[in-house]
């Protein structure tokens, strides 16, 4: 007899309960869509599904819908068991998502996040008298450890943690009793030391069990930081041994426990070219040595004059020691003067003498988006606060040319912080072109910071056979690695150099099409129409066309052939995109954003799906919708898009942040085409 276990144990699983309950979930105006394949990765990506069910299925535009997408479905494991809450997005009226999702399936309860939340669904767990789970109930424990909370930051707005109950800390401790386990144990100390409670033997056999289970890579145990910290706390010497195996990952634990030692172990790990531990190191000296902010910030910059990242670690951790200082004197005010506050020191510190250059430049960066609203939160000051900070935007304004001349972004930032200052490259300056040109010149650049230099030079019409002979020594080795672009403005740095290398008819092309027409590796199939866009043909343009109207998954393909038609026609690609409205095949929230996005052809938005936080989308919505030249279809689009952009509806969380005249204007705007 065979008997199938793992085919037994998935019919039995969370993931077949709650799907099986999923499915059955009716409702009027209210529809559950099926659950998600790895397509849908994002919510932007569960409300593009809504939109291809509701327009499969003739439900009118408005209907609500909840989901669950990839990331989501982390939450089960292999085997389907629910291993913490599925979070459940939705769109729509928040009332009739959360009378059609009800209590959740039997054994299971849903908690609403909220009109701006999620719901999550989770199982329902026993508790005894004192509130303790089952230390057999792995849902029970985890809920019971979510609630008290295992991490720092648990509690940070109401002055820490909560105090623990006797029994709750006496449950705690029972399960660091004995030989432990580091891949079980870690949440338990993180919960104990939150309240400085670990014991010395405690630390001991968790530090004995750490070594042993994760030699020679100790910075991979999550509970590091309890444990360190407990050794640190306890003054015991075995700390330091640990935290030199750690190196940067012991940074912010370090800073905690400030003494001779750790600055010099801070200092150390900085200087071996870790940026991270910069605001680590700040804090130490200046509780140490420099009380005064910038005094301690201009001992540390004189250290690393040339590191941008470096200094713009540094100016982080210096504005936001200023802005604590400035609420600790002001305990009443609220977010948005703090945060007003916080852009008038970046604003201040570009022109401040007693900063060394490197950091001026850092903060007339920073600065850059930020001086408008300075100027607008000096009106609502009185007598002379008002004419500080006016006089600090002037100072500001007349010297932000030549601080930023010839210098650029971090190129090795995150690439959310890179998006959000695309729309300043919509026109390049002659010190943008060079000092793109020179980050492509330069072997240390990686390989996001050529996607980003690149597609600029070569959007623009900058790019020349300069930066394509810089960069064919690089591209077998470095460039042939796969690197995700879905969500930024750019393409993969190959595929923009092999249009590049077409445009400039360069015996390289070869080269580079036989590599993309070769099966291997994977990980390019998807990308390898796009570099159709390069000296485009009408066969090669056809090719894309079948692609696209096939239904595959687009990454991009629609907007290349969008921009490829137009260049071959010799049209705007917004006349081309209008064509397409309404077209058999072509999948029409797609084409939504394409519309959007190629509204300006010297820059178009690469990004996956329209990006509500981007002001760059914002500009070519409004563009859209006010362009003589397109239908009222087309036009319509844009104003769609432009409602539902957080510049309206939560415009804290675009960026970068926007003056409250932005807003105004840009509500007005909306009113008026009401």
């Amino acid at each position: 007899m065979v008997v199938l276990v793992g085919l037994t144990a998935q019919r039995h699983s969370d993931l077949s309960r709650i799907t099986a309950w999923w499915r059955g979930l009716v409702g009027d105006g209210f529809i559950a869509l099926p659950p998600p394949t790895r397509s849908r990765y994002t919510q932007s990506d569960g409300h593009e599904d809504a939109a291809e069910l509701f327009a499969a299925r003739g439900i009118a535009e408005g209907a609500s819908f909840t989901y669950w997408h990839w990331q989501s479905h982390a939450a089960f494991d292999r085997s389907g068991a629910l291993t913490g809450p599925l979070y459940l997005h939705w769109g729509g009226d928040h009332a009739t998502v959360a009378a059609g999702l009800g209590e959740g399936p039997p054994g299971y309860r849903i908690v609403s996040g909220g009109p701006q939340g999620a719901f999550q669904l989770d199982r329902l767990t026993e508790r005894d008298a004192d509130g303790l789970p089952d230390p057999q109930d792995e849902s029970g424990v985890r809920q019971f450890l979510d609630r008290i909370g295992t991490s720092r930051h648990h509690g940070a707005g109401q002055g820490g943690p909560a105090q623990l109950t006797g029994a709750e800390e006496h449950w705690l401790h029972d399960r660091l009793a004995g030989p432990v386990e580091p891949a079980a144990a870690h949440r338990f100390a993180a919960a104990l030391e939150l309240r400085e409670a670990l014991t010395p033997d405690e630390t001991s056999r968790l530090l004995a069990a750490w070594q042993e289970e994760y030699a020679g890579r100790l910075s991979a145990w999550p509970g590091r930081w309890p444990v360190l910290n407990a050794l640190l706390r306890q003054e015991r010497e075995e700390a330091w041994d640990v935290a030199a195996a750690l190196g940067p990952a012991a940074a912010d634990t370090l800073a905690e426990h400030p003494s001779e030692q750790t600055l010099a172990a801070l200092r150390a790990t900085v200087l071996a070219g870790d940026d991270g531990a910069v605001p680590a190191w700040f804090r130490t000296h200046r509780t140490l040595h420099e009380p005064d902010p910038l005094g301690a910030a201009r001992t540390l910059s004189e250290e690393f004059p040339g590191r941008a990242a470096a200094q713009a670690a540094l100016l982080a951790a210096l504005r936001t020691a200023v802005t604590r200082d400035w609420r600790t004197a002001h305990p009443d005010a609220d977010r948005g003067a703090a945060q007003a506050f916080s852009a008038l020191t970046a604003v201040r510190f570009a022109t401040d003498d007693r900063l060394p250059h490197p950091l001026r430049v850092t903060a007339a960066r920073a600065a850059y988006d930020q001086v408008a609203r300075v100027r607008e939160e000096a009106a609502r000051l009185t007598g002379t606060g008002e004419a500080e900070a006016l006089a600090a935007a002037d100072r500001y304004e007349a010297a932000r040319d030549g601080l930023l001349a010839g210098t650029g972004p971090d190129l090795t930032a995150y690439e959310g912080a890179l998006g959000d200052i695309w729309h300043r490259y919509r026109t390049l300056s002659p010190a943008d072109i060079g000092w793109l040109r020179a980050r492509l010149a330069d072997p240390a650049t990686g390989v996001q910071g050529i996607a980003f230099c690149l597609e600029l030079l070569h959007a623009h019409g900058e790019a020349t056979e300069t930066e394509l002979l810089a960069l064919l020594p690089r591209w077998k080795k470095e460039l042939t690695k796969q690197y995700r672009t879905t969500y930024t403005e750019w393409r993969h740095p190959l595929v923009t150099l092999t249009c590049l290398a077409q445009d400039l008819a360069h015996p390289a092309a070869h080269d580079l099409l036989a590599w993309w027409a070769r099966p291997k590796p994977l990980w390019k199939a998807p990308l390898r129409l796009l570099t159709h866009l390069g000296a485009p043909d009408e066969t090669r343009t056809a090719e894309l066309w079948e692609f696209t109207v096939s239904g595959g998954h687009d990454t991009g393909h629609l907007m290349t052939w969008v921009l490829t038609r137009a260049r071959l026609d010799g049209t705007h690609p917004l006349l081309v995109a209008e064509r397409l409205i309404g077209a058999p095949g072509i999948r029409q929230h797609v084409l939504h954003r394409v519309l959007i996005g190629v509204a300006d052809p010297a820059q178009p938005l690469w990004h996956y799906a329209l990006d509500p936080r981007s002001r760059g989308w914002w500009q070519r919505a409004r563009e859209v919708a006010d362009d003589p030249r397109l239908s009222a279809g087309a036009r319509a689009i844009g104003l769609k898009a432009a409602r539902e952009h957080y510049i309206i509806r939560h415009p804290d969380q675009v960026r970068p942040s926007l003056t409250e005249g932005e807003v105004n204007e840009a509500r007005a705007w909306l009113a008026a085409r009401a």
